[in-house]
């Protein structure tokens, strides 16, 4: 299929919450596009499901894991899509999608309206300034009413929605819907509602029609004075409310509201419709790219790219997948062509590679295509490169703007069950790391483990499983060690010699002064020369800071670094003969052992500053969560529907509360935080760690 002129060019995405019916609605619009020729349900009992939903653990468990691109044709139109998950856990995916479609439609459930990812998906869709359709799946079900979401739509997300059609029927008698533009009845007829019959709106839905087309004509006509002018004549055309929601919808001022039912094939193909007369062409969006010759660390000197298939070469990569013949790369190009076996750039790193094999992507079936132009999205096979790389001509050097990336929230220590899964461990996660910017993989410095770091405990979960499916790499995981330290809390006076004699030149140290803690435990450790008169010789003295130092890394009580401590050296005896470096460094560390527990150490916990933000009905609900976890609530504020709530809690209490704050809100709130600092802990967790330790220490 060859690239066709830029206005009958979509780039569309599909984005909801989970379970609103994305990947039924792509299905749908495959199979009536004839890209496609049967119908697989997400959870089918035919045992193929989806076409979209490609990896096997997306079909066992009915949910889509990461974004899939297809392509069809409606109206000599040509429309690329990407279905995307509705999961929070893969927001990856939808920010990804979003940063390169043109335009989206907004999938809700008629009975749940607007939930939890509905809000966070409106959010991205917001944050690249993509316009939407908004359209209302399930009309079948019970309780459903399109009407009550599009008001959903206004109150809850600020949208001004529209209603383009009502149903004709709602729940079991849902059998089609009136277009308020044509003011005509649509019914899918056919096995699977290929079959669009056009017919007069039924009389009994004819004045409830005529009342929303009124409030459709009134809201519309705000963006075009011709429209205006035309129902004040009374010589309203199609023409003129299709150019007016277009105008209104491209300038976000807009959100037309469509209904029906995906699973039951209704209003799929007006949607289709509605997707071609309303979202933009890729000429009518402003895309902007950093000059990198003009730009330097402290200025970025941005421009917008014009769409042009002429203009110099500018192509994102937005999505990596290790497939079967080596890294796939997602490519939405912006201006000017590629062709198969053209030298591109990576603005990143000036490599210049070769583009040996171009495609496009149907799900995880690929079709190789000779060239692409501006406003395609392709994929192409066999480049090192990272998401949200940007590839150019040699005459250009530029980079398109980069892809938003949250914070993973969530951690786990991963450790391979043998020598073999090591290998495959390591192979997984570095491909994981690359493909997926929220997945971040670290060795701890402390313990020397290694943490995973993701959205959520789902999507740790789905890559936990792909490394044993994909890489036969089987791992044990738990949560990661907590980063406690030890201090003093009492100064101790010390007098210790260090005597030894094994034939020959002997052992012999000896020192005197004090140990104490250090006000607010900064600096870690300090060492306080006071030595008069010479007893202990000037080349040793370094020798004993040395031996206290290294004390420092295990304390005595769990192991845990010591913080906080004043070494004072004031007097001490040494040996014309028996004296060394290495004696007066045993003696420090003999005096160290002898005190510190006299020096009543405590163990430290690390404190973390936590924000927790979610609507203000759940306020009381995230007090409850951080009051069950030891937190201290430092300030809580509200404002237009929104609670933010700061607080104070020790990272050890943190270990699942991304899942627990979601399960106790909904999933509508959002949580960050940060390292505040360390402090005691409290007498009963002091005893459980020491405890713990002696029996880790007996069983090794």
């Amino acid at each position: 299929m060859s690239t066709p002129p830029l206005a009958q060019l979509r780039n569309i995405g599909i984005s909801a919450h989970i379970d609103s019916g994305k990947t039924t609605l792509t299905e749908r619009i495959l199979f009536y596009t004839k890209r496609i020729h049967k119908v697989h349900e997400v959870r089918g009992k035919d045992g193929v499901g989806a076409t979209m939903d490609s990896m096997e653990l997306e079909r066992e468990r009915g949910i889509t894991i990461a974004s899939a691109a297809t392509y069809c044709s409606w109206n000599d139109h040509h429309v690329n899509i990407i279905d995307t998950p509705g999961h929070v856990d893969f927001t990856i995916e939808v920010e990804r999608a979003l940063r390169v479609l043109d335009g989206a439609v907004l999938v809700l459930c008629s009975v749940a309206g607007v939930q939890s990812q509905s809000i966070t998906v409106d959010r991205q869709m917001k944050r690249y300034n993509v316009p939407r359709i908004a359209f209302v799946n399930k009309c079948d079900r019970s309780g459903a009413n399109p009407a009550r979401v599009c008001d959903q739509l206004r109150d809850k997300l600020g949208h001004n929605s529209v209603m383009m059609q009502i149903p004709i029927g709602l729940e079991a008698d849902h059998t089609g819907v009136v277009d308020l533009v044509t003011m005509k009845a649509y019914y899918n007829e056919g096995e699977k509602g290929e079959t669009v019959r056009e017919a007069e709106i039924p009389a009994e839905l004819l004045e409830e029609a005529q009342s929303f087309r009124e409030e459709m004509l009134d809201d519309v006509s705000m963006f075009s004075d011709d429209l205006t002018e035309a129902i004040l004549m009374e010589e309203v055309t199609e023409e003129l409310i299709h150019a007016a929601i277009r105008k209104a919808t491209l300038s976000l001022q807009l959100t037309p509201v469509l209904c029906g039912s995906a699973y039951k094939n209704k209003g799929v193909q007006k949607l289709l419709d509605a997707v071609i007369n309303w979202l933009p062409n890729p000429t009518e969006v402003e895309n902007e790219a950093i000059d990198l010759e003009k730009s330097d660390g402290a200025n970025e000197v941005r421009y917008v790219l014009p769409c042009d298939g002429g203009g110099p070469l500018s192509a994102l990569a937005f999505k990596l997948e290790d497939g079967r013949y080596g890294q796939l790369t997602y490519l939405r190009l912006y201006s000017g062509k590629i062709t198969k076996g053209d030298f591109i750039y990576n603005s990143r790193s000036r490599d210049k590679v070769k583009v040996g094999r171009l495609v496009r992507m149907h799900s995880d079936e690929m079709e190789d295509i000779e060239e692409a132009s501006a406003g395609d999205i392709v994929a192409i096979f066999g480049v090192d490169c990272y998401s949200g790389d940007t590839f150019t001509g040699p005459e250009t050097n530029i980079a398109m703007s980069s892809i938003f990336v949250p914070a993973p929230v969530i951690s786990l220590t991963i450790t391979p069950k043998d020598a073999k899964a090591q290998n495959n461990m390591s192979k997984a996660l570095q491909r994981f790391k690359k493909e997926d910017p929220t997945f971040q993989v670290y060795a701890d410095p402390e313990t020397g483990e290694t943490i995973i770091a993701g959205m959520g405990e789902l999507h740790l979960d789905v890559y936990i499983e792909r490394m044993k499916r994909e890489y036969n790499a089987l791992v044990d995981t738990r949560a990661p060690r907590v980063a406690y330290r030890e201090t003093i809390t009492q100064r101790v006076e010390y007098n210790y010699t260090h005597k030894k004699q094994t034939g020959g030149s002997g052992q012999y140290g000896k020192i005197l002064g004090w140990i104490e803690p250090i006000d607010g435990g900064e600096p870690n450790y300090e060492f306080v020369d006071e030595v008069k008169g010479g007893n202990v010789p000037r080349e040793f003295i370094p020798s004993v800071d040395k031996g206290f130092r290294s004390m420092l890394d295990k304390g005595r009580l769990i192991g845990a670094p010591v913080v906080g401590v004043r070494v004072c050296l004031n007097d001490g005896a040494a040996h014309a003969v028996d004296s060394s470096d290495n004696a007066f460094q045993e003696a420090a560390r003999g005096a160290w052992r002898e005190h510190y527990g006299k020096a009543k150490p405590v163990i430290l916990e690390p404190i973390m500053k936590v924000a927790v933000e979610g609507p203000s009905e759940f306020h009381g609900n995230i007090i409850a969560t951080i009051n069950q976890r030891r937190g201290m609530v430092m300030g809580a504020s509200e404002a237009d529907g929104f609670c933010s709530v700061e607080a104070e809690v020790p990272l050890s209490e943190m270990f699942g509360y991304a899942t627990v704050i979601r399960s106790s809100t909904q999933g509508k709130a959002e949580f960050t935080m940060e390292f505040a600092a360390y402090r005691e802990a409290p007498r009963g967790v002091q005893e459980e760690l020491i405890k713990k330790y002696q029996e880790e220490k007996a069983a090794s």
